[in-house]
């Protein structure tokens, strides 16, 4: 639990899992409760895919779960309307014994606030959770998202997040896998300009036999803006025929922007199936000349190829409505 109220203890550039991301130096004075807030809402990103709604303001329940959604979609609005104030959110998901369920999620709002949102998700034996975060916040908040999920054997757990950054968006993610058939995947994808900045954290813990893990995660940087990668994959002793897979890649269109990715492996058995690789590079030469020699104009083909870039780790959602909806915001920030 983050206390912005006493900047001094938020973890800063002298923690190792920080380094990249100064939450100190971000918050620099105590921070009051944010006030109840009635924000007229923007346009839903998901709104044409039907799901039960919760929804927080300034870290408030304002709706639950009400009935109305298909049973196994859920849609979670962590919603910030504050400047100057900081708030909270705790909230709990479980997918029961070999049931099937979606959960989209997105952290919006208006103002220079600062949001600690929590989340702890439980898969049960042979449950199934696709979990899709999207977060587009204004470029003055500072924003942690930390998911803590626990999988039982036979479970499968997808995630996709999706981040626009802000002055330091954090979206944490912490698997405990306990092999014995159990399967997650973990994406993300952040798209950053101006000064924003967008740190994409996960741990999976591999703690039984035969886990699969696989993880792809795509950046575009321009201006001066700061992308961050942090993927670690610990495979423990006895957590033996463990696959686990790993990738980061990253594109910068511009000298002042920056990426900071560090992949990590740490394998304490002998008999597992693991790799781990990381580029960050410019926009193709080739490609666009490519492109532009077939009469294309110069912006519309950097957007394709960039398009086409981010299209893998879309492509990936199973959820073909909310697949859409992340291809059609990665479409309009482009242009």
């Amino acid at each position: 639990m983050l206390d912005f109220a006493r900047p001094e203890t938020l973890p800063g550039r002298r923690v190792e899992a920080w380094k990249y991301s100064d939450l100190r130096a971000a918050v620099r004075t105590p921070l009051p409760p944010s006030p109840p807030a009635q924000p007229a809402l923007g346009p839903d990103l998901f709104a044409e895919v039907p799901a039960r709604p919760i929804t927080y303001v300034n870290g408030r329940l304002q709706c639950g779960g009400e009935p109305g959604g298909p049973a196994d979609v859920h849609r979670l609005r962590i919603v910030s309307d504050a400047t100057g104030t900081a708030h909270r959110v705790a909230a709990e998901f479980a997918v029961r014994a070999g049931e099937r369920a979606v959960l989209l999620e997105t952290y919006e709002g208006r103002g220079a606030y600062a949001a600690d949102a929590e989340l702890r998700i439980t898969l049960d034996p042979g449950a199934v959770l696709e979990r899709i975060v999207v977060a587009d916040e204004p470029e003055a908040a500072v924003s942690v998202s930390r998911a803590s999920v626990q999988l039982a054997p036979g479970a499968a757990f997808r995630q996709t997040v999706v981040a626009s950054g802000a002055r330091l968006q954090r979206l944490e993610t912490t698997v405990s896998h306990p092999g014995g058939g159990a399967e997650a995947r973990l994406d993300g994808l952040y798209l950053l300009k101006g000064a924003r900045h967008a740190d994409l954290t996960s741990i999976v813990a591999h703690e039984g036999l035969d886990g699969v893990t696989a993880q792809l995660t795509k950046g575009v940087v321009r201006d001066r803006a700061r992308g961050v990668f942090q993927g670690k994959i610990v495979v423990a002793e006895g957590a033996d025929r463990t696959d686990a897979r790993m990738g980061h890649h990253a594109l910068l269109l511009s000298d002042g922007a920056e990426v900071d990715a560090k992949p990590e492996l740490e394998i304490y058995a002998d008999d597992v199936s693991c790799a781990h690789g990381n580029t960050v590079g410019a926009l193709d030469e080739q490609a666009l000349f490519y492109a532009l020699a077939r009469g294309i104009p110069a912006e519309a083909a950097r957007a394709m190829l960039i398009e086409a870039f981010l299209g893998e780790v879309v492509d990936r959602i199973q959820h073909e409505a909310a697949r859409e909806a992340v291809r059609a915001w990665v479409a309009e920030r482009l242009r």
